[in-house]
């Protein structure tokens, strides 16, 4: 992984508020494993982007045997996880979800509650960008960008870094997610 994650477009304004870039994935991984109830996020380019796993997909199901991880699958990818023999993937389009995550009366997917970590990875950048501003404007909830382009939106952002970067670091956050578990 190179010395130094580095911020995305030099003229990338997303507001006052900026992501902060995770000094390592460590602390990634352990700002994931601190949530009480976090919500990992899997958009719609998940089957395009390749990890160790295979693609993200895969890597998001190695994740879900950390038993507090609730992961939901935006657009169709939640039919990928039922043809990989994923049940418990729940499904909402991401607007929706952005939506009902701004709801302080929603109660999650399992009833239990507000999530206070939502994880998101796999999306094209506007799509994830626009979420993230509604969620970083009006809600209190801790984001978390895991793609491999700075997510100015967010909270926290790995920033941008090369392809093998990206998959080694999208590896080891997983593997202490499942190591947890």
């Amino acid at each position: 992984m190179s010395a130094k994650m580095k911020r995305g477009q030099t003229g990338m304004v997303g507001g006052p508020l900026q992501a902060n870039i995770f000094p390592t994935v460590d602390v990634a991984a352990n700002l994931i494993k601190k949530a009480k109830r976090p919500l990992f996020v899997v958009g719609s380019k998940a089957t395009e982007q390749k990890t160790k796993d295979g693609d993200i997909i895969d890597s998001a199901i190695r994740a879900m045997k950390n038993k507090k991880l609730t992961v939901v699958a935006t657009g169709h990818l939640v039919g990928e996880f039922r043809k990989r023999g994923v049940e418990d993937a729940n499904s909402m389009p991401l607007i929706v979800l952005g939506k009902y995550l701004s709801d302080s009366e929603w109660k999650g997917f399992d009833g239990e509650g507000q999530y206070d970590t939502a994880v998101f990875v796999g999306y094209p950048y506007y799509m994830e960008w626009l979420v993230e501003s509604g969620l970083k404007n009006f809600t209190k909830l801790r984001t978390i960008s895991l793609d491999r382009t700075f997510q100015p939106n967010a909270q926290w952002s790995l920033g941008w870094m090369p392809e093998p970067d990206w998959i080694e670091a999208l590896d080891k956050i997983v593997s202490s997610l499942e190591e947890e578990a």
